[in-house]
């Protein structure tokens, strides 16, 4: 049986996610400690934001208090808000469903952006991308 084209770039495409969150969780690691420096985080965020498609990346508190950009401020406040309302009833819901389990990753995709969440010790970070781009 012949497997469709569009699983192909679905693959693809999960591929550059799994990439994108490794990084995401590199920059977490970064945040997290005090020993490292701005710049370093800065750095990891740059790799990051030269990925094919990123828009804007956003580390920010839980409650959408915003730690670093790429995005102007007010889309960046304006996104904080959204996404750490959202990513609190995402949360909630899976704690609901079994007390034992965490959010650990939170995709939303349209047809013209994709937004990924990844939570961590209080913190979040966004990717904001868009999925179609080419190179």
């Amino acid at each position: 049986e012949r497997v469709p084209p569009s699983f192909h770039q679905r693959a693809t495409r999960m591929q550059e996610c799994t990439v994108q969150y490794t990084a995401s969780v590199e920059v977490f690691e970064q945040v997290n400690m005090a020993t490292n420096t701005a710049s370093e985080v800065e750095e990891t965020m740059a790799r990051i934001r030269s990925h094919k498609g990123v828009e804007g990346v956003v580390i920010m508190t839980k409650e959408g208090a915003i730690i670093q950009s790429s995005l102007s401020e007010d889309q960046s406040k304006q996104h904080a808000a959204l996404i750490s309302s959202l990513t609190e009833k995402a949360s909630l819901l899976i704690q609901t469903l079994d007390p034992d389990d965490d959010l650990n990753f939170l995709r939303i995709r349209s047809k013209k952006k994709e937004i990924m969440v990844a939570p961590d010790n209080g913190f979040l970070m966004m990717v904001i991308q868009n999925p179609n781009a080419v190179e």
